[in-house]
């Protein structure tokens, strides 16, 4: 069971990127899907949340009209699509699927995003 994320990089400011996270081991048809990301010397930050059950997607104010989060079922990946990125989201972004039935709770290794000026 695992989550593995990728996609990440460096971009300048104003670029786009795309991250993936795929899972093995468990499908995500009963879980709340989130992005989650921690900057150097910050706290864990949550970026976006999607629920499999209830169809409701919830952003960070930081984040929002420039991050969409999509699920695709059929490949078991959940992506995160940045765009007009700007150097304040520079992070390590992690995925994470908590099951709305079991509670059971999986992290993803984590991708780097870094953005230049």
């Amino acid at each position: 069971v695992q989550l593995v994320e990728s996609g990440g990089g460096l971009v300048q400011a104003g670029g786009s990127l795309r991250l993936a996270c795929t899972a093995s081991g468990f499908t995500f048809d009963d879980c709340a899907i989130g992005w989650f990301r921690q900057a150097p010397g910050k706290e864990r930050e949550g970026v976006s949340c999607i629920s499999s059950t209830e169809g409701h997607t919830y952003y960070a104010d930081a984040v929002k009209d420039r991050f969409t989060t999509s699920v695709d079922y059929a490949k078991n990946t959940v992506y995160l699509q940045m765009n007009t990125l700007n150097p304040e989201d520079t992070a390590v972004y992690y995925c994470n699927s908590r099951s709305e039935v079991s509670n059971n709770d999986y992290w993803g290794q984590g991708t780097q995003v870094t953005v230049s000026s």
